[in-house]
């Protein structure tokens, strides 16, 4: 039992949500020593603060513990599933309809620790443009800035082959999807393979040539907020994972733990 409680630890009622998602308690075997509920705090904990596995607080389950169960969530596909059924949760609190017609496409390159990562398609790239050595993280988001799908891939890759990774999840996962807003990164032959593939709509939302200083663009900001959500957790602000499937999961959880506080306000 832990005898601390934390800010990103979930209340009564969002833990109501959750539960369900987790797999059932038996009578039968050894019994768990650990609550699913404060193991899913433990690595909520680490998602927030950025801290190592190693230095969760002792409040909390082991480190071996906590790392297993979010390394088993993620491979069994609980992670998705809770995330998938929160966004349609939200979007019909908000009177909208479950899967969206409309989305907004960007990356973000992130700097990677000096750890580095895997080789082949997981290796750590160098994005010549901002100059930095990590990774991307390519998100497509609804009109309300919720996540609707994510790749991680090396910062070298250009955006247009990056995006092509993110549509091709989402194929088939949201047939009512129709129309796609992105920036002038996109622009080319994209706007071809786009129709192509799903017959969907690549509109480029460009910036004015005479603006000078800041300017809000049309849908374009939606995106661009749901990047400063995820930075709030500071796992997400540095690449520290070796496989970039790790931090698509903790993207995840990041969306997650904002959609809780939505459908609990």
């Amino acid at each position: 039992m832990k005898k601390t409680s934390y800010p990103t630890d979930v209340n009564d009622e969002e833990w109501a949500i959750l539960e369900p998602f987790f797999p059932k308690s038996f009578d039968l075997g050894r019994k768990r020593e650990n609550s699913y509920r404060d193991i899913y705090n433990g690595i909520n904990y680490v998602l927030r603060s950025g801290c190592a596995w190693a230095m969760i607080p002792h409040d909390f389950p082991t480190q071996a513990t906590c790392y297993h169960y979010f390394q088993k969530w993620k491979k069994d596909g609980t992670w998705d599933k809770m995330h998938d059924s929160l966004r349609e949760q939200c979007r019909i609190k908000m009177g909208r309809t479950a899967t969206p017609t409309a989305a907004v496409l960007d990356s973000k390159s992130v700097k990677s620790s000096e750890k580095g990562g895997a080789t082949g398609e997981a290796s750590i790239g160098y994005d010549a443009g901002k100059k930095i050595k990590g990774r991307k993280q390519h998100i497509l988001v609804d009109n309300q800035g919720f996540l609707l799908e994510c790749v991680v891939h090396g910062a070298n890759i250009q955006d247009r082959d990056g995006a092509k990774l993110v549509l091709e999840k989402c194929k088939s996962k949201y047939p009512a999807l129709k129309r796609i807003w992105a920036d002038g990164g996109y622009a080319g032959k994209l706007i071809e393979w786009v129709e192509e593939l799903a017959d969907w709509t690549l509109e480029i939302v460009k910036r004015s040539d005479d603006t000078q200083g800041f300017e809000l663009l049309p849908h374009r900001w939606v995106v661009e907020r749901t990047f400063g959500w995820l930075g709030r957790c500071r796992r997400l602000v540095r690449e520290y994972e070796v496989l970039p499937s790790t931090t698509e999961a903790w993207i995840k959880l990041a969306m997650t733990r904002l959609m809780l506080r939505r459908l609990t306000a």
